[in-house]
């Protein structure tokens, strides 16, 4: 693993953005370099502490699933080698293994959500109207079941330290229109299914997952951000799965497990974490970039 990068310092390039994990910055006018950090957010609040190779893993997990479903959808991916764009050693250090340089599209102002799975907001909306997003389901579900079908339950995209809220299709429709609305609902639900049915096979259940989706200067659709990684998904472990219990999980809910014990209102400033939460929760990333991927990050 490389040393542990809390915040990037890319000099030589106009910095655009930084997100919650990641760090953008412009590569000309139509390319931008996204540096991963070692970041961690949790109840959309940026914690102090790194956890030691969250941005590899990342990195890697969102580029073999880029890899994997190219066939169904153009993607943001250049090709282009992250450590060709930045000026010295001291800039190169800081994006390897780490970084992607992709193509500048245009966001479209959608979370792209499926779950296949009752759990998180999902469970609450089910419990307080029987539906998620609107989506009426069949009665007696329990926590965590497996759903008859996977569904498409998109969200808004919120600021900073705000947080996402689900919305319907109809919304969708309002903010991007009736077709390309259509076109993401069903690309979403496809890159679900065939990831999905790949990682159980890997022994890791998804049970839900965003995607973010841009635009080219053509009008042309494509997956940008990150895909299917521990961050942007809920991995559960198989053989651990049960129904009715909330399972545990390759991504940072150990660390929201962790925080809810503690006397903490939600708001920044975060607290520190405990070396053993920091160690426990890398190796919950690491073990899914095994799992997926067979590539062991040591």
């Amino acid at each position: 693993m490389n040393p542990p990068l809390f915040e990037s310092s890319i000099a030589s390039l106009p910095l655009i953005a930084r997100g919650k994990v990641r760090d953008i910055y412009a590569v000309g006018d139509d390319k931008m370099l996204i540096v991963t950090s070692d970041r961690l957010s949790a109840f959309d609040v940026i914690l102090p502490d790194p956890i030691p190779g969250k941005g590899e893993v990342l990195t890697e997990v969102a580029d073999f699933w880029f890899g994997k479903l190219a066939h169904a959808i153009p993607n943001q991916l250049t090709g282009i080698d992250p450590e060709s764009v930045v000026a010295d050693e001291a800039e190169r250090a800081q994006v390897r293994g780490r970084s992607l340089v992709v193509k500048r599209l245009k966001p479209l102002p959608i979370e792209a959500v499926v779950r296949g799975y009752l759990i998180g907001s999902g469970w609450k909306d089910y419990q307080a109207t029987g539906k998620v997003c609107g989506i009426d389901l069949p009665p007696g579900l329990k926590l965590a079941q497996q759903l008859p079908e996977a569904i498409f339950t998109p969200a808004t995209k919120a600021e900073m330290g705000e947080h996402d809220e689900n919305i319907d299709y109809a919304t969708v429709e309002k903010l991007v229109g009736a077709e390309l609305a259509r076109q993401v609902k069903d690309v979403a639900l496809r890159l679900y299914k065939e990831a999905a049915g790949f990682a159980r096979v890997r022994g890791i259940i998804i049970a839900d997952t965003k995607f973010e989706f841009g635009l080219d200067a053509q009008g042309r659709l494509h997956l940008i951000d990150e895909v299917l990684t521990p961050d942007s998904s809920r991995f559960w472990p198989a053989d651990q799965y049960q129904v009715g219990i909330s399972p545990p999980s390759f991504d940072k809910q150990f660390v929201r497990d962790y925080l809810e014990t503690l006397d903490w209102n939600k708001q920044a400033p975060g607290p520190r974490l405990p070396p053993e939460i920091i160690e426990k929760t890398g190796a919950k990333y690491r073990e899914a970039l095994y799992r997926l991927t067979g590539t062991m990050l040591t």
